[in-house]
């Protein structure tokens, strides 16, 4: 449902697969949210306890939280993002 599609008559989005690209998950997501959608929209992750699926949803959130922080907070951000907060985020060790 990521491309081409437009779902405007659809209420109900379910990601069995998750991307490592927020803004692919995004856009599959976007696709129920069209001019012309007037209902509410549920979507639905599914993530398995103690799978790789946790890693990747907290690798996911993690992603988000960067891009929000940068977008949210301009240039000033770049001064902000020390070298342990990006150890931090890729979880790397010295």
């Amino acid at each position: 449902g990521g491309v081409g599609l437009n779902l405007t008559r659809a209420t109900t989005v379910i990601h069995f697969d998750r991307w490592w690209n927020p803004a692919v998950e995004n856009q599959a997501t976007d696709r129920a949210y069209r001019i012309g959608q007037t209902k509410m929209v549920f979507v639905y992750k599914f993530i398995t306890k103690g799978t790789i699926e946790e890693r990747i949803e907290e690798i996911l959130e993690g992603k988000k939280e960067l891009a929000d922080s940068i977008i949210g907070a301009g240039e000033t951000i770049l001064a902000d993002l020390n070298t342990e907060k990006l150890r931090e985020f890729f979880d790397l060790r010295e």
